[in-house]
């Protein structure tokens, strides 16, 4: 597998004799076996100069080999200690550990430590920025999947403005978008879903509740799915009846801003200038104070992945980043507007994954 193939490949430059890869999410990219393993062990255990295998809880290893790894697979029982059965995988193939990477972001301290007492003479160092730099640049076929998790994530908004109606709760309408979802073949949706309505729009991460839509409302939906792995992630706010002037001139603020950093995507630029690109439309329309959060994030496996677009960030976009645009303003005695968009970056531009209309919907 490519992927394995670079990992060791980049083990060999910098000494490193053993790997333990213990994200969910980056087991599945390096393995193609996707799990939420709880507490229990599932990792992927790569080495320089022996061939990898996969530790999982042993009811699951049925599905590593489904998933399609053709590596070895090793079992553990609830009543094994897992950790005993990774040191003896390790001596099976003749290794001896001197240097192990790990993901520094992942592993707690309880499994370091007993790491360090099966291995008390090795040395430990981070992997994470390796596997960041892997999974920031999709190819096509990741690609794919991404477009068809926007595809669905647009029509789980047009869902939501459908459901639309006086007195009907934001935890009916979430109730129904999801509902609809399950009907297209989407198993899950990639974070919580997020409906609200009036002045709650204001929080950034609020909570659907049993309040009731009323005329006048901005209602926010923030959504997304997960498509064969892959996440999506939009926002979208829309007016239940004619809102005031006011709201209409934060709701066209946001637009604006959130069109300008789409715009001025490109190979090259600074993370950091793609903030700042957004927050200088929201400044200088005179609502800076409530733009309370960076840019966006990556986007793919994870929801929320490398890179975070903040305006500290000197890192330059490369052909074929994936990441939300979605900046804000949050009135907390007016109103909230956010408006997202998952974009790729293109050998000369963007491409917007995400279609649904960001001029104001006006419902009712």
């Amino acid at each position: 597998m490519e992927k394995l193939k670079e990992i060791r490949s980049y083990m060999d430059e910098n000494g490193i004799d053993t790997a333990l890869i213990t994200t969910p999410d980056n087991v599945f990219y390096l393995s193609g076996f996707k799990s939420n393993p709880h507490e229990r062990l599932l990792a992927v255990a790569v080495f320089r100069d022996a061939e990898p295998f996969v530790i999982a809880p042993k009811m699951e290893l049925p599905d590593v080999q489904a998933a399609g790894w053709t590596g070895d697979a090793v079992g553990h029982e609830d009543t094994d200690d897992a950790w005993e059965i990774v040191a003896r995988s390790v001596k099976e193939r003749g290794i001896a550990p001197s240097l192990i990477a790990i993901e520094k972001s992942h592993m707690n301290v309880e499994r370091y430590e007993r790491l360090r007492e099966l291995y008390p003479e090795a040395a430990f160092t981070g992997l994470d920025s390796k596997l960041n730099a892997m999974r920031n640049i999709k190819d096509e076929a990741e690609l794919e999947k991404l477009r068809e998790a926007a595809r669905l994530a647009d029509y789980a908004v047009e869902v939501g403005c459908r459901e639309i109606a006086e007195g009907k709760t934001e935890l009916e309408i979430l109730t129904a978008i999801e509902f609809e979802m399950k009907k297209k073949g989407v198993s899950h949706m990639s974070f919580d879903t997020m409906v609200l309505s009036g002045k709650k729009t204001a929080s950034p991460h609020g909570k659907p509740g049993s309040r009731k839509i009323q005329k006048g409302d901005f209602i926010l939906f923030d959504l997304g799915v997960v498509w064969e792995g892959y996440c999506s992630d939009i926002t979208r706010t829309v007016a239940f009846g004619e809102p005031t002037a006011e709201m209409r001139e934060i709701y066209e603020t946001v637009r604006r801003a959130e069109q300008a950093a789409v715009e001025a995507v490109q190979p090259g630029i600074r993370a950091m200038d793609l903030d700042k690109t957004a927050r200088d439309v929201i400044t200088e329309a005179g609502y800076g104070e409530y733009f309370t959060h960076r840019l966006g994030h990556g986007l793919g496996i994870s929801v929320h992945e490398f890179p975070s677009l903040h305006g500290s960030n000197e890192m330059e976009l490369e052909e074929g980043m994936v990441f939300t645009i979605e900046p804000g303003i949050y009135h907390p005695e007016i109103t909230g507007v956010r408006i997202e968009d998952d974009v790729v970056v293109t050998a000369d531009g963007v491409e917007v994954l995400t279609q649904f209309p960001k001029e104001l919907q006006i419902i009712g």
